[in-house]
């Protein structure tokens, strides 16, 4: 069975290696705890979800698991989520030009 799985190795900063191999749709690595509780995300893991340098990602403790999840960037999201409502820029102009015609009234 060993020989069916596609394998990579990769040195990390910590030289560290990790053991990258993908079973089906998973990516999987072991990697190593540093001294200070550090480790290196592999970056084909890193990349597979979304997470760069700067990302916020949430650990959690499930029984004796610790997940690691990416927080999306509020910018990206709003640009690349899902979206509730559809405006023409034609909309949005005329909703625009109302405000001002409500705002100079009242001032």
């Amino acid at each position: 069975m060993r020989g069916c799985v596609p394998r990579r190795w990769a040195k990390l900063k910590a030289r560290a290696y990790f053991h990258l191999w993908v079973w089906g749709l998973t990516l999987e690595a072991r990697v190593r705890v540093s001294k200070k509780y550090t480790i290196y995300l592999p970056k084909a893991l890193a990349e597979a979800v979304g997470v760069r340098e700067g990302s916020y990602v949430r650990l959690r403790v499930e029984g004796s698991r610790i997940i690691l999840e990416p927080e999306p960037d509020p910018f990206t999201y709003a640009l690349r989520g899902p979206k509730y409502a559809e405006t023409t820029f034609e909309e949005f102009e005329r909703e625009s030009e109302e405000m001002q015609r409500e705002l100079l009234k009242e001032a």
